[in-house]
């Protein structure tokens, strides 16, 4: 990666570090969103949570794996955080697992190992296709789109200010590929 990818990674990774609770949403069976507040830990952009087996999100994510998540926090005069488009997925690897336990003790002194509250949890991992990165001062402004797509591949796309009819460039530094598309005219 560039140096300039780096550093967009590293704010990504700054932003997740600094919080312990996510707001996940997820996709009914009747279309409609269902948002929910859940703890995390992260393993670089990867992200893992616990649910309830018998729980609706668990329900919506085994049925539509596409899960929309949120956290971030208002400075003084800045407003912090991010969102992440992401595919949630069991983890039934115990090498993962137990790995996901040992970045448990090193963040979270005071848990031993993973073990969720019920008997019958899961735990899940986020793995990100877009991130949308806020770091702002106070009034409007505009993210930047990172999608994770292949590896160190950097470039900027074209935007346009809907209230202004500016056009401006947003910076895109992709990780990961994803074919899928996201909406009509969002980035590849």
């Amino acid at each position: 990666m560039g140096q300039e990818a780096d550093e967009l990674k590293a704010r990504i990774l700054e932003l997740l570090g600094e919080h312990r609770v996510m707001a996940l949403a997820t996709l009914r069976a009747d279309g409609w969103p269902q948002t929910t507040m859940v703890g995390y830990i992260h393993d670089e952009l990867t992200l893992y949570f616990a649910v309830a087996r018998a729980s609706q999100k668990m329900a919506n994510i085994e049925r539509d794996g596409r899960v929309s998540i949120a956290l971030g926090h208002e400075e003084p005069t800045r407003l912090r955080g991010l969102s992440m488009a992401a595919h949630a997925e069991p983890v039934t690897d115990g090498a993962e697992i137990d790995r996901v336990s040992e970045l448990m003790r090193e963040r979270y002194h005071e848990q031993v190992v993973f073990s969720p509250r019920e008997t019958s949890s899961a735990l899940l991992r986020a793995s990100p296709m877009v991130v949308s990165l806020i770091d702002l001062g106070k009034g409007p402004g505009e993210p930047e789109l990172v999608s994770v797509a292949d590896p160190g591949s950097m470039r900027r796309i074209e935007t346009r200010d809907t209230r202004t009819g500016a056009t401006g460039e947003v910076l895109v530094h992709t990780v990961r590929s994803y074919d899928a598309g996201f909406r009509p005219g969002a980035p590849p």
